[in-house]
């Protein structure tokens, strides 16, 4: 039996039923990892030796009757921004590049408490700029849909990992769209949940008020397995909200009938790739179909979106990245004198992507400039809030593209702007701190195409009904790649 294409739920029936060994499992997963990745290169860091004596020992447990957690012997990747105790750490950056942190991030503790087996590091944009994972300071990861296209970013080696079956689930970070575009492009299930519903202690950060940890599955049901285990308040992170969350495998209801979906004109503009749009009104169509309301939409201030985010962004960036410098942690070159160590460091530690956005953020804050761009831009943001606020005050939900194309090849957006662009359809979203949910549903030239669900705040429970529903009743929801090839 080919373990590692199974989803969560099946492999915890297996477990429970004694008819596999967590062992067996791992084993499984490493085999498959040993077979494709030198095709993928999903992942930074592999723990094989750790994951192996985790597994043997959770068997144990098994044997005895003890009880474990809800992901007891699951294989999961986590994206190198995630900070794991005694194992390197890099934000796929050459300045983090022996960075071991002496604490787990807060994920990390849920997981380990839920008994999940940690298989390695996955690959990622460089402290998470970028679309396309061409970004990493090491190598880039490739589409198991088609190894000469990206697999998106910046969480391109979580969501790869997930798509080629090197692990059950992973974990990813979206600070404008970074789990639901590689979810989309390759063909998995991602969910950006709403801002302060998952701890960001330990996650390395880009920009504060943005960022957002969340999950890659195979498909709905197991998204909800591992938000249960994910969300919930901590004190270790003052953005974390104290409320109580549901369990949300109660949303998995195959019956959306009557529920008002959104359908916002200014995500079907210009610049969407017509086999794109044409499979997403086609999901549309199912859906009503299947009973729901579907109903045109505005977001009026959705073309502002996008040039307020790349001025809040790279300003935070700029913020958060100014302690590396050389003097605590990560690279230092040595140099005559401080101010030249500091250079060196950043400017040898640092790739392009990231010095443009400190570069952009740095002028964005400087004296003269705060309120004619970092100011106005904040009060953009709020904008877009507004615009979401008053569709949710009549839909359930918004339903639009995650992105204007599939997946592209390689070195074919070298244009910085036409690479941004890419987020043109996921960046309010994050403005507005709302969850949203990348749902694969179809092909067009052979490669996945994602539809995006976005809810109201703290409602990730109706997207993953709306997506069960849809998974339920349609093929077009269930991809799986020939590695390297295309195929369902």
């Amino acid at each position: 039996m080919d373990l590692h294409k199974l989803t969560i739920h099946e492999l915890r029936e297996l477990l429970a039923n004694k008819e596999i060994s967590v062992l067996e499992l791992t084993e499984d997963v490493f085999k498959r990892i040993d077979d494709v990745e030198d095709k993928v290169k999903s992942f930074l860091t592999l723990t094989k030796e750790q994951a192996l004596a985790r597994a043997k020992d959770i068997d144990e447990k098994l044997a005895k009757g003890e009880k474990l957690g809800a992901l007891a012997g699951i294989p999961v990747g986590i994206k190198d921004n995630i900070c794991t105790e005694g194992v390197r750490t890099t934000c796929a950056s050459k300045m983090l590049a022996n960075f071991t942190p002496p604490y787990n991030a807060t994920v990390m503790k849920k997981l380990e408490s839920a008994d999940a087996i940690m298989v390695g590091k996955t690959n990622m944009d460089e402290f998470a700029m970028g679309s396309s994972t061409e970004n990493s300071a090491f190598f880039p990861t490739r589409n198991p849909w088609n190894l000469d296209r990206v697999p998106g970013g910046s969480s391109g080696g979580s969501a790869a990992s997930v798509a080629s079956d090197e692990v059950i689930f992973a974990l990813g970070s979206d600070t404008g769209g970074s789990i639901r575009q590689p979810a989309a492009f390759c063909g998995v299930v991602g969910l950006k949940p709403t801002y302060g519903t998952v701890s960001r202690y330990g996650l390395i950060a880009f920009a504060s008020s943005l960022d957002q940890i969340g999950p890659f599955t195979k498909d709905v049901t197991d998204c909800a397995l591992v938000m249960n285990v994910i969300t919930g308040h901590d004190d270790f992170d003052s953005t974390s909200v104290p409320m109580d969350h549901p369990d949300y495998t109660k949303f998995l209801i195959n019956d959306i009938k009557g529920m008002r979906i959104g359908i916002p004109k200014e995500y079907f503009g210009e610049g969407i790739d017509p086999g794109v749009e044409a499979k997403i009104k086609e999901a549309i169509a199912k859906l009503e179909e299947l009973g729901a309301i579907a109903e045109e939409c505005s977001l009026p201030h959705t073309e502002y979106a996008m040039p307020a985010y790349y001025i809040i962004a790279p300003a935070e960036a700029s913020s958060n990245l100014a302690r590396y410098d050389g003097v605590r942690y990560g690279l230092r070159v040595e140099a005559e004198d401080v101010l030249t160590m500091f250079n060196r460091s950043r400017a040898q530690g640092f790739g392009t992507e990231v010095k443009r956005r400190i570069m952009l953020g740095t002028y964005a804050l400087s004296s003269g400039y705060y309120d004619a761009y970092y100011l106005k831009a904040l009060k953009v943001r709020n904008l877009v809030k507004q615009d979401f606020d008053r569709a949710f005050e009549k839909f359930d939900c918004l339903l639009t593209p995650i992105a204007p194309s599939v997946a592209f090849e390689f070195r074919s957006k070298a244009d910085p702007l036409s690479m941004y662009k890419q987020d043109v359809c996921t960046i309010p979203i994050n403005l507005a701190g709302l969850p949203a949910l990348s749902l694969p549903y179809g092909l067009v030239d052979g490669m996945p195409v994602g539809l995006q669900l976005i809810g109201k705040p703290f409602d990730e429970g109706t997207l993953l009904r709306v997506a069960y529903t849809l998974e339920q009743n349609t093929d077009e929801t269930r991809l799986k790649p020939v590695l390297g090839g295309s195929g369902r």
